[in-house]
């Protein structure tokens, strides 16, 4: 995880100094599922890393990323006991999915029952 989350801060910074703001946003999740997968979950770095994804994800139109951030949101909040909060995003990723017609993450969502991160 270590060497993951050294990756994707390079990701990062290499994407802001180029103003690369595509592979920024990408990197930005990255860093989100990285914190959220540690053995104890980092919640609040996770929530923040899938913000900012978020964030630039809607300015420059990434829906796919936008979707697969919601899905990172959900796993993070159902590994911390936060249902209502996982539920709300797993909703917003599984909606968001079918509508682009992402039909592979639409069936892993729904096959699993559980995020796709």
């Amino acid at each position: 995880m270590e060497k993951a989350a050294a990756c994707a801060d390079r990701a990062v910074a290499l994407a802001r100094r180029r103003g690369a703001r595509g592979d920024e946003a990408w990197a930005l999740r990255l860093l989100g599922d990285v914190a959220s997968h540690r053995d104890r979950p980092e919640a609040a770095t996770a929530a923040a890393h899938y913000g900012a994804a978020m964030t630039l994800a809607s300015e420059l139109e990434m829906r796919p990323l936008l979707a697969h951030c919601h899905s990172g949101l959900a796993g993070l909040y159902r590994r911390i006991g936060q249902p209502e909060q996982a539920e709300e995003h797993l909703a917003a990723a599984r909606a968001m999915y079918g509508e682009m017609g992402m039909t592979h993450w639409l069936a892993k969502l729904e096959n699993s029952g559980r995020p796709c991160n």
